[in-house]
């Protein structure tokens, strides 16, 4: 039969409009492959090997958490569909229905189970990995296939937050582990994930494709491709060229350029803090001496010093000049407005003619020399700053002479005690998890004080901080927070500098991209064009 009847071409050309359109409206969701140039260098499949934002963005296609923890840190519902405490030391999550791994396989609570058992005894990793979130953790067990009850030691209310930083592995049929070497030398991953994992190249690609099946939302792009450039100048390059549709990690310095390429931006204030921190126990400390060369007391003990210093630093240069305004001025842990922020605190401008009488009071009146130590290239404008700084404390006769290492050579010489003030930077889950690491006294027995490299002792901000971390995530223990920064900040053992923000850019074929303080690097922050 011919298709000269007009009925038939008429059927057939509603066909072909049809067939159009629905092309058009599933074109940006169905077949687009989206490519991102990375800083993170991605060199292990093993989700709970080292507690790195590398892992955590690229992997977190794959695996998902119980707990997410959404772009103003709040948790929300991951795997884990609720959570309640059910005596102070028993837990009780309950488990999403109808979530299947990439295999096929079905999600259970035998999956938990497997994943912190693998975590708390079975793995070996350096710094000890995710095991520090676990250390609450007295027993696991799966109730029914979609419950696990959680006993601990004692009463652990942010065992919630923990698990938002914990990915699940699928247990594998029989006994044992899954070793960091089989899942790097090819086994498949296998994960929950919006993504399934097609193939990687240490360090160098890591190629995704879409899990149909997800039990979320669809995945809008078909295809990922992670291409690791930690070069910026390199990753520029490659997205101001059209080689890729996204890159992180951009420099402030190259936005402008960017920008006149149609390349459109995209930043946040990172949930992290660059401060300054002092040596306050050592009587006396290296390269730290009067104006004539001759070693004194150490003169970070007293808090008058320590608060004159922060008068006289001019955080307004660091963040518009050296960060080209992608800062935020910092005068706490985190940004401004994130639960456990203190509203009270607020970055000051310097005042030289305060500092400089504060000094005097403090009994330097003429001020005194010392080195400021800083890594260079491992946060953005960290070695610059360190020059801006000595120019704002030679203004109250504080001679600083700026020295920048490579960040593995500044680790070891902070390590071995050979700085008597420093430069640093750290991040965190929550406002709690930096102050219980950076502020609180260095204690092993309660895991306080990784980071309190000054050995800071405040017995007052111990107990405040104890106190906060007692109480369940929400208001009250936010306002707990808040005071407890209120307090040990008035006493001045760091000087905050700034939250650098993450930049990302993008091209045409990206539609917008959704930002994340904790600088996550995700396909599911990206929407396509729709036509």
């Amino acid at each position: 039969m011919t298709l000269g009847n007009p009925l038939r071409r008429l059927i057939l050309s509603a066909s072909l409009i049809l067939l159009a359109i629905w092309t058009v409206l599933a074109g940006p969701a169905q077949a687009q492959e989206l490519r991102i140039a990375t800083s993170y260098k991605l060199m292990t499949l093993d989700p709970h090997y080292a507690n790195l934002n590398e892992n955590t963005s690229l992997l977190s296609h794959i695996y998902e958490r119980l707990v997410y923890q959404d772009e103003r840190l709040g948790l929300k519902p991951g795997l884990a569909v609720s959570w309640r405490a059910t005596s102070d030391t028993q837990w009780e999550f309950k488990l999403r229905e109808n979530v299947r791994f990439h295999d096929g396989s079905p999600f259970t609570a035998d999956d938990v189970v497997y994943t912190i058992e693998r975590i708390r005894n079975f793995l070996n990793t350096p710094n000890g990995g995710f095991r520090s979130y676990l250390t609450g953790i007295k027993a696991i067990s799966a109730a029914d296939p979609l419950t696990v009850v959680i006993d601990t030691d004692g009463n652990v209310p942010n065992l919630p937050l923990a698990f938002s930083s914990i990915f699940v592995m699928h247990r594998p049929k029989g006994e044992g582990f899954q070793t960091t070497e089989e899942l790097n030398a090819g086994s498949p991953p296998d994960g929950t994930g919006p993504y399934k994992f097609e193939s990687w190249s240490s360090g160098e690609m890591l190629k995704l494709t879409r899990n149909d099946d997800y039990w979320g939302r669809r995945p809008a792009w078909s295809t990922v491709t992670f291409r690791i450039i930690e070069n910026p100048a390199a990753r520029v390059a490659a997205l101001a060229a059209g080689d890729v549709d996204l890159a992180d990690s951009i420099p402030a310095r190259d936005v402008a350029s960017l920008k006149k390429r149609g390349v459109r931006i995209e930043d946040i204030s990172a949930a992290r803090i660059n401060f300054l921190q002092f040596d306050v126990e050592r009587e006396t400390l290296p390269d730290v001496t009067d104006k004539s060369g001759k070693q004194i007391p150490n003169p970070f003990k007293n808090p008058s010093v320590r608060r004159a210093l922060a008068m006289a630093t001019d955080r307004g240069i660091l963040v518009d000049k050296i960060l080209s305004g992608y800062g935020t001025a910092a005068a706490q842990i985190f940004p401004n407005g994130l639960p456990g922020t203190s509203a009270n605190l607020q970055p000051e401008v310097p005042n030289y003619n305060k500092a400089k009488a504060l000094l005097a009071e403090a009994g330097y009146p003429n001020g005194f020399n010392l080195v400021l130590a800083g890594p260079a290239g491992r946060y953005p404008g960290d070695s610059e700053s360190l020059q801006a700084i000595a120019q704002s404390w030679a203004r109250i006769g504080v001679a600083v002479q700026p020295a920048a290492f490579p960040f593995s050579v500044f680790n070891t010489k902070r390590a071995s005690g050979d700085f008597a003030v420093w430069y640093g930077g750290t991040s965190g889950e929550a406002v709690d998890v930096i102050l219980h690491a950076l502020l609180a006294s260095p204690n092993s027995a309660r895991g306080t004080g990784a980071l309190n490299f000054g050995h800071y002792r405040n017995q007052a901000f111990d107990a405040m901080l104890a106190k906060a971390e007692s109480i369940q995530d929400g208001p009250e223990r936010n306002k707990a927070l808040a005071d407890a920064t209120d307090f040990v900040m008035a006493d001045q053992p760091i000087i905050p500098l700034y939250h650098f923000h993450h930049i990302v850019g993008f091209g045409p074929r990206v539609g917008s991209y959704v930002m994340h303080p904790r600088g996550w690097t995700t396909a599911m922050q990206a929407l396509p064009v729709t036509e």
